[in-house]
């Protein structure tokens, strides 16, 4: 990799003969690398902070938010083509935050604007048929425009009965506001149940909490990805989180390539787990 780097710095790209060599090493690069993977445990639910996308835009100069977060969205396939490659059973992808919707109309538009728009193209995916993939979502979904929430249902049916890679995305999404849903939904059913406070108090605890959270048929996350460089949680499935291993790829999200998601998966494989403090 040594040389990978060299050939980059010293050439820019201008050469198409080092161009293709570069593509080359980083082709076989690759391969190695995913045939090592295979002889490891696979995390069985990865989440993926999608950080970066503004950021990006500005490096290829675009100004439309649609624009911007369109190329986010077009990099979602990929990721679900290399979990199924991988054999890995589920993944979840943060997409819109509870906080993003705080950000001017313009750019919430776009935003929602791109997601519409990529759950329409994974309805019509024949890849998404092939695999079986099942794609649900999660968060506040009743504050979203009525045309993406019907989307949303939309896609979660026509994917319901699909037994493939278990694909969520978290829109307007944000952890505490899980963990708060949980507690009301957990507390009116004991209300409904006749519970008297005290008694609903003692019937609190963290597998009465878990069958309430959002998605509780998955498994904890085993592994959480950040793009773009950024070291911080953001509240991403807090609850899910707790024995998660963190990794943080410099990389712009639309610019994510396979083999940064390689390299995530090979340093969860290195790690020494502890299930503790």
């Amino acid at each position: 990799m040594v040389f990978v780097s060299r050939v980059n710095l010293v050439n820019n790209g201008s050469s198409p003969f080092l161009s293709r060599t570069l593509g080359l090493v980083y082709r076989l690069y690759e391969r190695s690398l995913s045939r090592g993977l295979r002889a490891q445990p696979m995390p069985q639910h990865i989440g993926i902070i999608l950080d970066g996308n503004r950021r990006h835009g500005m490096v290829r100069g675009l100004t439309e938010p649609r624009e911007i977060y369109r190329a986010g969205a077009d990099k979602l396939e990929d990721v679900l083509e290399w979990c199924v490659e991988l054999g890995i059973p589920a993944v979840t992808l943060w997409v819109l935050s509870t906080d993003n919707l705080r950000r001017s109309r313009h750019e919430v538009s776009g935003i929602l604007a791109a997601i519409e728009a990529k759950l329409r193209d994974l309805l019509r995916s024949p890849m998404v048929r092939r695999h079986r993939i099942r794609v649900r979502a999660v968060g506040r979904l009743s504050s979203l425009p009525a045309s993406l929430f019907e989307t949303i249902r939309e896609t979660e049916q026509a994917t319901e009965h699909f037994s493939g890679l278990n694909v969520t995305i978290a829109v307007a999404y944000g952890g505490r506001e899980e963990i708060i849903d949980a507690m009301r939904a957990l507390l009116q059913d004991l209300s409904r149940g006749g519970k008297t406070l005290a008694q609903s108090i003692d019937a609190v605890s963290p597998e009465a909490i878990g069958r309430y959270i959002y998605r509780a048929d998955l498994p904890d996350l085993d592994l959480i990805i950040r793009t773009s460089g950024e070291v911080r949680h953001s509240g991403f499935l807090l609850w899910q989180s707790m024995r998660s291993e963190f990794y943080c790829s410099d990389v712009f999200w639309p610019a994510f390539r396979r083999i940064d998601f390689l390299r995530a998966i090979r340093e969860f494989q290195r790690r020494r787990r502890r299930y503790g403090a």
